[in-house]
């Protein structure tokens, strides 16, 4: 699948992948200097990039294990939802779970991008359901085996 991608800053990279098998797309902070982000605190880092996906598609935005593992950074929302009818730069929200400030560095990986299909659907309001063997049992229902 190809995939447009327009750079819309000099300082923007086109998505890369850690190894051949990798489903996440490495997206770049296009940022001139260092950003700090505060303990606790958000910070919105542009990517310097505009995509068009393809109708039935989306691109999922998530953190890197690394940066999220080993300095607490993670994308604000957890995941971010990138339609495929969405023009604009892509910008991640980095958050900063850690006691201690951190640094987004100019050209560094920020988050992965991961393109996926989605089924678009109709809602049908009814008064029943049908019955399944778990039922409305929630969390923790179906027991630890």
């Amino acid at each position: 699948m190809e995939i447009k991608v327009k750079k819309v800053s000099p300082l923007a990279h086109i998505p890369t992948r850690g190894s051949d098998y990798a489903a996440g797309y490495d997206l770049y902070a296009a940022i001139e200097k260092a950003v700090v982000i505060e303990p606790h605190r958000t910070a919105m880092i542009d990517t310097g990039l505009q995509f068009e996906l393809p109708d039935g598609y989306f691109a999922g935005i998530f953190a890197r294990s690394g940066l999220a593992s080993k300095e607490g950074l993670r994308p604000a929302n957890c995941t971010g939802v990138c339609d495929s009818d969405y023009r604009g730069n892509y910008i991640v929200s980095i958050h900063n779970d850690s006691d201690e400030e951190r640094r987004i560095l100019p050209g560094q990986r920020i988050a992965q991008m991961i393109v996926m299909p989605y089924l678009p659907v109709t809602f049908l309001e009814t008064d029943e359901l049908s019955d399944t063997k778990r039922g409305s049992g929630g969390f923790g229902s179906t027991g630890k085996q």
